[in-house]
């Protein structure tokens, strides 16, 4: 019999080859892969989210944790039926025009990943019509915006109001985050809400979808 927990407590210690392994064992031993995923892996994920908004886990643990996470999801997405493997949304996600750090994006959009959503990350340097285009093409739910310098976070209220020209802007809502920005500043620009960490990410992004 599979221990769940076990499995999750691998997860929340971000032990990839392990979890790989408990994984596969479960697998092996006759347990269901949605159940492995719905029962034991989101929730881990759940706890490393809540751990980082808390401050008890770092960005290097919890980017351990997110790669133990893409390791054992190689395994099970192949055993879960199309229904099941249906994403929990999908979210484009970018660095604004001017801005080059992606290392606080990249995490979001790991741990978004992790929790079942479909993430397009369009990378750093995103001018506002690069976030039009993506969101034509893509068609998501969630455009999640992110600048870590003052400078730039002018290109979030650009990039607002180009979905709004382009008669986008009521089909999506829009998420953005990063060291200089605030709750505040987010009402203010049009924002339909803001994150200060990837653990907050991915509980904002699944408030705003259900």
């Amino acid at each position: 019999m599979t221990d769940l927990n076990k499995l999750s407590e691998t997860l929340i210690a971000g032990k990839g080859p392990d979890l790989k392994n408990q994984v596969q064992q479960a697998i092996d031993e006759g347990t269901d892969a949605s159940q492995i995923l719905n029962s034991a892996l989101l929730p881990g994920m759940e706890v490393v989210g809540e751990r980082m908004e808390n401050g008890d886990m770092f960005i290097p643990e919890v980017l351990m944790s997110a790669k133990a996470m893409s390791g054992a999801l190689e395994i099970l997405k192949p055993l879960l039926s199309a229904e099941e493997s249906k994403s929990a949304g999908k979210v484009i996600i970018g660095t604004v025009k001017g801005d080059l750090h992606d290392i606080g994006k990249n995490l979001v959009s790991m741990m978004l990943e992790s929790a079942g959503f479909e993430v397009i990350n369009l990378g750093v340097d995103i001018a506002p019509e690069g976030f039009v285009e993506a969101v034509k093409k893509h068609d998501p739910q969630i455009v999640a915006l992110s600048a870590l310098l003052t400078t730039t976070m002018t290109q979030m209220q650009k990039t607002i109001d180009a979905l709004k020209e382009n008669g986008l802007k009521d089909q999506v809502k829009v998420i953005v985050g990063g060291a200089p920005v605030t709750e505040k500043f987010a009402k203010e620009i049009g924002a339909e809400g803001y994150a200060p960490d990837a653990g907050s990410a991915n509980k904002l992004a699944r408030s705003l979808l259900h």
